[in-house]
């Protein structure tokens, strides 16, 4: 039994419930906030980024309020669970975390940038949970679209983990994943931009207060022939 675990556990493909073959709701047209569509095929020249940092409502607004984001969408990924309902994600059965797409333009804005909104606007050391937000579902975690995504997200993550244990915190337990073979499904209608409709609505996003120095110190270059270009803090 998956029920009455005290620590809570992502079940394995046998365990996890079996969804469905397609979507059960709609999904809006347009971002309320950027006016650009929220799902794709997105226009040439644009990249995608996948990241999970608890309760999505918070996190999606942290990614929105970031120059050069084109559009950004809340929905399910990491689990087995086939197109999932918001329940079934939140009964831990399903295996997904909360996640955050972005879309951005990379002439606005890098991965590493947007890298830095990630790891200093939520605890990456709490494990299955985030605040009072406890479940697998509100676990860190970041989907990579390509070799190079990885090697900075994998930089990043050491960069961190050095001035997070120089700050007292503790190991990060961040996913750090291919997002090839593990599918975003967006969420339902009323979860997208759920800030923007509910302005005094809940938000449990939180950082450590430490924060994120670029250039990493980790040498990556080669595998990221761009570089990496200072970031401007995040801010609410």
């Amino acid at each position: 039994m998956l029920f009455g675990r005290t620590t809570p556990q992502i079940p394995t493909p046998d365990q996890a419930l079996k969804g469905r073959a397609t979507r059960e709701y709609e999904v809006p047209a347009t971002h309320t906030v950027l006016g650009n569509p929220l799902l794709g095929p997105y226009p040439e020249g644009l990249e995608v980024a996948d990241f999970g940092l608890g309760c999505f409502w918070g996190a999606e607004r942290k990614f929105w309020q970031t120059d050069g984001v084109w559009t950004t969408l809340v929905g399910y990924q990491g689990g087995s669970t086939q197109n999932p309902s918001y329940e079934e994600v939140c009964s831990g059965l399903t295996g997904h975390t909360e996640a955050v797409r972005v879309v951005y333009d990379p002439a606005e804005v890098t991965y590493e940038q947007l890298l830095k909104v990630f790891w200093e606007s939520h605890d990456p050391t709490q494990g299955f949970r985030q605040g009072n937000d406890v479940g697998t579902q509100y676990r860190s975690a970041i989907y990579t679209h390509s070799p190079a995504q990885a090697a900075a997200a994998e930089a990043s993550r050491e960069s961190y983990q050095k001035v997070l244990t120089a700050s007292g915190h503790g190991t990060i337990t961040t996913e750090l994943l291919p997002a090839q073979g593990r599918e975003f499904y967006p969420a339902e209608g009323y979860h997208q931009q759920y800030l923007d409709k509910n302005p005094a609505g809940y938000c449990g996003i939180g950082g450590t207060g430490v924060k994120l120095s670029t250039p990493f110190e980790t040498n990556w270059g080669a595998s990221c022939p761009t570089g990496i270009a200072p970031a401007p803090d995040a801010t609410e």
